[in-house]
């Protein structure tokens, strides 16, 4: 069956909604903020979409979003195989178990970083933690503009290789906490849609002096009490690695959901093939 290209957002959507946790991330790339940026390949039968991936085109490589559970993970390949002509040069790659092997012999996979989407399907857990830190030495507050220079201090000593765009500040949601003057951790959100109800918690670190007495838990607690108190459903990416951060999430009532890895694709000169 033949891909198209697509462009209408509702049907986009009534598919990535059969598995909201999954596709959370890409349900956030249909906010007018984001869609711009994106390109959507998939497959119909009859008036229905069956499969779809998004190629974000932000502003650092190209990122190609290709999730799927077991039971699309088939029709995801093959839509990925019927594509690969159109794929840029390089580009980044979130890819389920089973879709890794799509490209060989027309691209060179690098890293291949082992990632959990964890999903927050426990809210009241999240929500009565943050009622229990909303005040004392532990309370977190909203940061704005005035707060980006400790905020680029706090990633630089911390989290170097983080996504945080101070330009988007403002329209995205993020909370920190202070130890007096000093910015000690952060939440914040790589995606944020209420039009959608969807929102993706990132760029959230603590200073290594600080590290294991609470705050990033805090902080991120107090990030999911103003996305819930907006109707939005939250997600989040942590490396499978990372076992003090994913004790943290479980601990505010996430749960792992699904798996992925992250590659670096580069197309093999037809030389080399």
């Amino acid at each position: 069956m033949a891909f198209i290209c697509l462009h209408d957002k509702q049907k986009i959507e009534k598919l990535l909604r059969r598995n909201i946790f999954l596709n959370i991330y890409a349900i956030g790339d249909l906010d007018p903020m984001f869609w711009p940026y994106t390109q959507w390949y998939g497959v119909e039968s009859g008036d229905e979409l069956t499969s779809a991936v998004c190629m974000f085109n932000g502003p650092n490589a190209p990122t190609l979003m290709a999730l799927a559970d077991h039971s699309t993970v088939s029709a995801a390949a093959d839509l990925l195989r019927d594509i690969t002509y159109l794929l840029p040069y390089r580009f980044f790659a979130h890819l389920s178990p089973g879709l890794e092997d799509v490209f060989d012999g027309q691209y060179l996979r690098e890293s291949g970083e082992h990632y959990l989407r964890m999903a927050l399907t426990a809210p009241e857990t999240a929500l009565s933690y943050a009622c229990k830190n909303c005040s004392g030495s532990s309370e977190a507050v909203r940061m704005g503009r005035s707060d980006i220079p400790q905020m680029l201090e706090l990633y630089a000593r911390s989290y170097p290789g983080n996504w945080f765009d101070p330009g988007k500040l403002e329209i995205n949601r993020c909370f920190g906490i202070r130890d007096g003057d000093r910015l000690i951790s952060v939440a914040g959100t790589h995606v944020y849609s209420p039009e959608y109800g969807v929102a993706a918690a990132g760029n959230i670190t603590t200073d290594p002096d600080y590290r294991g007495m609470g705050y990033g838990t805090a902080a991120t607690a107090a990030l999911c009490s103003c996305l819930l108190s907006k109707g939005c459903m939250i997600g989040l990416n942590v490396k499978a690695g990372n076992k003090a951060a994913i004790a943290s999430y479980m601990k505010l009532g996430f749960e792992q959901t699904d798996e992925f890895r992250e590659f670096t694709l580069t197309k093999i000169p037809e030389s080399l093939k």
